[in-house]
């Protein structure tokens, strides 16, 4: 402990509330509310990571990692600050040994105060601060260029199977051949295009292919997912449980961690060993299965999104999109290429609208009644039925 605190003056920024602790962003945030303190472990802030925490109306962040990446300018810290987070940095503090989920605490300014006592100071990640580090990341992006492109080289070297073809896959009960499928992947702006795709959907019906958290979304949306594929640590139960199939992602050795939670859940299970991450997986195995189109929700398309996301595994993604590039678009380009039919619900309201107004004019025009009788005996006539 650094000793007692004194009387906070009036304009500084104090946040109480009870402390989120967690390791995995992805997860802390299905627990977080507005009036919680997010302790977080997390290096390099990508934007998912940092829309997602201004999504749980948190106002207060506290990061045990440097929340820019020293490598790159990465977006989160960006996001989080323009929303209006209290973002603090407190590389190294020991938070989650000497903090307790759920613990009362007060962060002021760059301090973290418990029980009135200062447990740990850091650094306040405002605007200015994170602008600065931001631009000096831009002009060290040639550097985080060649380090990406030696990583992609290294597994051309050493995962030749993600180009070349040679990936064992079960059978799946899903179809995809000549079919297409919609890969859904918890990203950037997924909820958004999700939304665009409707039409799409509703017309097209394709393979419904979710990514862990991705499961979920597809639920919100109104649909069912047809395979889930991943560790399975972020979709919920009832995403799991409406998918038709379910596959785990495995490392290349055979460990698989999404494993027990299936079969704790009493779910039945693929598992498909592989040296990508599970995004990668899912748009194999709807290339490989036959699929005539992959449409991605979420995915990495970009130089700054590759980048962003800060993991070395990412360069099996880039080796991915090579193999299944021809038959792979983005959601966003779907949404302002496909011109989507009328529907049956129009339609059949037009008929009905039309029919309805047919039958007016037969009631209230005399001469109409005796022309269709007249018609309608000599249809008698021709047939013998006069």
């Amino acid at each position: 402990m650094l000793g007692d605190v004194a009387a906070a003056p009036p304009r500084e920024l104090v946040f109480r509330g009870p402390a989120r602790l967690g390791t995995r962003t992805k997860l802390l945030v299905k627990r977080l509310r507005p009036g919680d303190v997010a302790i977080i472990d997390h290096a390099g802030i990508d934007r998912v990571a940092g829309e997602d925490l201004v999504a749980t109306g948190c106002r207060c962040v506290v990061n045990v990692a440097p929340s820019v990446s020293p490598r790159y300018s990465n977006q989160g810290p960006a996001i989080l600050v323009a929303a209006g987070v209290h973002l603090v940095d407190m590389p190294g503090a020991p938070l989650f040994e000497v903090v307790e989920d759920g613990q009362p605490i007060t962060v002021r300014q760059g301090e973290l105060i418990r029980d009135g006592e200062v447990v740990w100071r850091g650094q306040v990640q405002d605007a200015e601060t994170v602008g600065r580090k931001y631009e000096e990341g831009r002009h060290r992006i040639g550097e985080a260029l060649a380090l990406f492109a030696e990583n992609t080289i290294a597994h051309i070297r050493e995962e030749r199977e993600l180009l070349s073809g040679h990936i064992d896959l079960p059978d799946f009960a899903t179809t995809f051949r000549d079919r297409p499928a919609l890969v859904v992947v918890r990203g950037v702006d997924h909820k958004r295009d999700l939304r665009m795709l409707r039409p799409y959907v509703r017309d097209e019906r394709p393979a419904i292919v979710a990514v862990d958290g991705g499961a979920d979304a597809v639920l919100e949306e109104g649909w069912e997912p047809d395979v889930i594929v991943g560790d399975m640590d972020s979709a919920s139960d009832r995403a799991l449980d409406a998918a038709r199939e379910l596959v785990v992602h495995a490392y290349p050795d055979g460990r698989a961690p999404g494993r027990d939670r299936l079969e704790a859940l009493g779910l039945g299970y693929k598992v498909v060993p592989a040296p990508a991450t599970s995004e990668d997986v899912a748009m194999l195995i709807a290339a490989e299965k036959g699929a005539s189109l992959l449409v991605s929700v979420g995915s990495h398309f970009n130089l700054v999104e590759f980048l962003d996301k800060n993991r070395a595994g990412m360069s099996s993604t880039f080796l991915t999109r090579l193999r299944v590039g021809e038959i792979l678009v983005d959601a966003k380009g779907v949404s302002r290429l496909y011109r989507p039919s009328a529907g049956r619900g129009p339609v059949a309201a037009l008929v009905l609208a039309a029919s309805a107004t047919f039958a007016v004019v037969l009631a209230t025009s005399p001469r109409l009644g005796q022309l269709l009788d007249l018609l309608w005996l000599k249809i008698q006539i021709l047939l013998g039925l006069k």
